[in-house]
């Protein structure tokens, strides 16, 4: 680490503790439950930490960690993954589970796929939500979603794209690789609404489903109506009993 983590004074985060510190010159948050669980299982959420919570705290109620680590607005790239690393890294030294279940809510999709594709060994199980699994679905809005300009021009700079022609032959995405998931056995549950205009599931989670079933992998996929807000299922009992059954956090 190029920096050593710093911790900071407790906060709190609806009725849970929480320590905010650094770790590779990022910020980071671990909230506690009041009745850990053995083996410190954890979620890893990526992206948008406060956005929809319910089933984070539901899973703290259960004894599970949550944490995070902003690397910003970075689509997944690489150099996003390198602080991941150092994250992951710190988490296990300090006891906690090896394998965290890394939840991903739309453009968190990215991350959490293109972290569990270096190290499959280091995943519990992806549990995605509306999640981006082609960013030329969004923000490069290249089929039939709302794209966002912006946001395409900064994935570039991100990614050391030369051109949007480099950017759409690119082949990592995670719609791209899911085979290295399929042989380590790692567990995808995916939440996606059927209207959803930014992130369409024709061109993300049904992709994603097709190919890993062709792959042998398992997959299930919570459909439910409405457009890409708000995430998670407005009961997440079904959805946490599939992750609690598959994830393998030990």
């Amino acid at each position: 680490m190029r920096n050593p983590t710093v911790e900071e004074s407790a906060k709190e985060y609806f009725s849970f503790e929480m320590h905010e510190f650094t770790v590779d010159d990022c910020p980071c948050k671990i909230v506690s439950p009041r009745d850990p669980l053995p083996g410190k299982p954890w979620i890893w959420k990526a992206e948008f930490f406060e956005a929809f919570p319910k089933f984070e705290l539901a899973m703290l109620e259960k004894g599970f960690f949550l944490a995070f680590m902003s690397v910003g607005n970075t689509f997944g790239c690489p150099s996003a993954m390198d602080h991941f690393e150092k994250f992951y890294e710190y988490m296990t030294a300090q006891g906690f589970s090896k394998r965290p279940i890394m939840l991903g809510l739309s453009r968190g999709g990215l991350y959490i796929y293109n972290y569990a594709v270096r190290h499959p060994e280091n995943v519990g199980c992806l549990y995605a939500d509306n999640p981006v699994c082609d960013f030329k679905s969004w923000p490069g809005g290249k089929g039939c979603g709302e794209g966002s300009k912006e946001n395409w021009e900064k994935l570039f700079k991100d990614y050391g794209f030369s051109s949007e022609q480099e950017a759409l032959e690119y082949t990592g995405n995670p719609v791209d690789n899911l085979e290295i998931l399929a042989l380590h056995n790692v567990k995808l549950i995916h939440a996606a609404r059927t209207e959803d205009t930014v992130v369409p599931i024709a061109e993300n989670t049904d992709i994603v489903e097709k190919r890993y079933r062709e792959l042998g992998g398992f997959i299930k996929v919570f459909r439910h109506p409405g457009g890409h807000h708000p995430h998670g299922l407005d009961d997440p009992t079904p959805l946490i009993d599939c992750i609690l059954e598959n994830v393998r956090y030990l």
